[in-house]
């Protein structure tokens, strides 16, 4: 079983409003990913791909778990590299109007022979932008 990387931020931001940012496939176009086809339904499927026009990266998850303003978890896989599948977790921990949102990234080893877009490193660096800049900009604004 191999290490799962876990990224931790302070959001002072309330709980409802991170949660929606997560949740809302209108409110993840601004900060995250546009991911027209997102419906938080335990089971459901979603596609996207990274920004821009080059669609290089065919992105696709299923949502496992939905707690309201505490847990979502997804799989994440690139179906047309492999058909390996990694698992997303978000928990978010309230406390006096700030959000402590803790990411669990799990299986990422499972992407190891697909080159160095899908290193460890690679996923480390794009968590900490997408929560440290760009969910933290867009929350606390």
């Amino acid at each position: 079983m191999s290490t799962p990387i876990i990224v931790q931020y302070k959001i002072n931001a309330p709980v409802e409003t991170i949660w929606k940012a997560l949740t809302d496939k209108n409110e993840m176009k601004s900060w995250y990913f546009d991911i027209p086809d997102f419906e938080m339904e335990v089971g459901k499927e979603f596609n996207f791909y990274e920004p821009g026009e080059e669609k290089k990266y065919h992105h696709q998850g299923e949502l496992l778990e939905i707690i309201p303003n505490q847990r979502l978890q997804y799989s994440w896989s690139y179906p047309d590299f492999s058909k390996e599948k990694t698992f997303v977790t978000w928990e978010l921990h309230p406390e006096e109007g700030v959000t402590f949102i803790t990411l669990i990234h799990e299986d990422i080893d499972n992407f190891k022979d697909l080159g160095e877009g899908f290193s460890r490193k690679n996923f480390t660096e794009g968590w900490n932008a997408i929560i440290g800049q760009s969910l933290k900009m867009y929350a606390e604004n």
